[in-house]
């Protein structure tokens, strides 16, 4: 059997002179930088700590992930690969983050950018960056996406004005479901994840700060009463892995049910039946979400390789695979490594 794989989470390298470039002249002396510190690498933002990226010695090594569509599809086609859902670096980490307007120049430079870049043939899906601190421009920033001809939306796993469960996002909500564009939230984005330092800060930052972005987005939809008001909206989590879904389905509706005297808010249905229905998160190691399928069903699981990021399974996916899906069933199989994503983002499988 051969597999069609679809990464719901690739990312590429944007240059960072990008945003110099292309945004107002009013905003240029503002604009993510990367300088050399100490022998590092170090990208500057505003509103950003200062993050260490690699040292100068080890910048001719930096060669994979970029923006040539023929590099790409040769480095992901060698991972067995065949489409991509793409996700920047630089944009990910500072264009959600201080200033709103600011946030909206950089924004709409990377979509530029992304369009006249990524967007070159079908199996390439770029994904523009759409902050929420200010509705009114999300709404009009999406609509020009659209037009632009992107096919998903990424918006901020946290918002420093409010949650996502706030009736303020009702109208930005409405926008996607006219729009038809499926709602990313990237892991770690709208806040530093960064929360602790010392021995084991790593791994506690990544599962307790930016994994746990993905139950945080999905209780604020779908026990808020988002999803419920909003059925047509689609909605994936990235990068956040996808072994909680089990626990959040099954405990979100029990205390939905044991503390209805409490809730704000009437449901016509328990919360998990929403996230069935119209969300998912994307994983590149987590075999115990694919077991838990049979708790949470298969619709709201996607694969990523996570290309070319050290945490993910490029360009040893194949292993990883075979490892995570063995004993399987086929229909399962396709349906997560691909079939999924497909379906939710508008890849036609013939052509892939």
């Amino acid at each position: 059997m051969t597999d069609v794989l679809i990464s719901a989470d690739s990312h590429v390298t944007e240059p960072i002179e990008l945003y110099e470039e292309r945004v107002d002249a009013r905003f240029r002396d503002r604009v993510p930088r990367i300088v050399e510190r100490d022998g590092w690498r170090t990208l500057v933002a505003e509103s950003v700590t200062p993050r260490k990226l690699m040292t100068v010695s080890e910048l001719d090594l930096a060669v994979v992930g970029g923006s040539d569509p023929d590099q790409r599809r040769l480095e992901q086609a060698q991972d067995g690969v065949t489409a991509e859902v793409v996700y920047p670096n630089w944009a990910l980490t500072v264009v959600f983050v201080g200033d709103p307007e600011l946030q909206m120049a950089i924004a709409g430079a990377y979509n530029d950018w992304a369009c006249d870049h990524l967007m070159h043939e079908h199996r390439s899906l770029p994904v523009a960056m759409v902050p929420m601190a200010d509705v009114d421009a999300a709404i009009a920033e999406a609509r020009r996406c659209a037009g632009l001809g992107f096919r998903a939306l990424s918006l901020p796993a946290r918002v420093e004005q409010a949650e996502y469960n706030d009736p303020r996002y009702d109208p930005f909500w409405s926008c996607a479901t006219e729009l038809g564009l499926p709602l990313t939230f990237h892991s770690g984005t709208g806040h530093d994840p960064r929360m602790v330092r010392g021995p084991g800060a790593n791994v506690m930052n990544y599962v307790l700060a930016a994994q746990m972005d993905g139950p945080r987005v999905l209780l604020s939809l779908a026990a808020g009463g988002v999803l419920d008001r909003f059925p047509a909206l689609r909605v994936v989590v990235v990068e956040t892995g996808a072994s909680w879904l089990g626990w959040v389905m099954t405990q979100a509706d029990e205390v939905y049910v044991d503390h209805a005297r409490f809730s704000k808010v009437q449901l016509s249905a328990k919360p998990s039946e929403f996230i069935r229905r119209q969300c998912a998160a994307t994983f590149m190691v987590d075999p115990v979400a694919v077991r838990n399928r049979d708790v949470t069903g298969t619709g709201v699981l996607m694969w990523g390789n996570d290309y070319p990021h050290p945490e993910g399974t490029w360009p040893n996916s194949a292993p990883a695979v075979a490892e995570q899906f063995d004993g399987v069933g086929e229909a399962d199989r396709a349906a997560i490594l691909g079939g999924n994503a497909a379906s939710v983002f508008g890849f036609d499988l013939a052509r892939v």
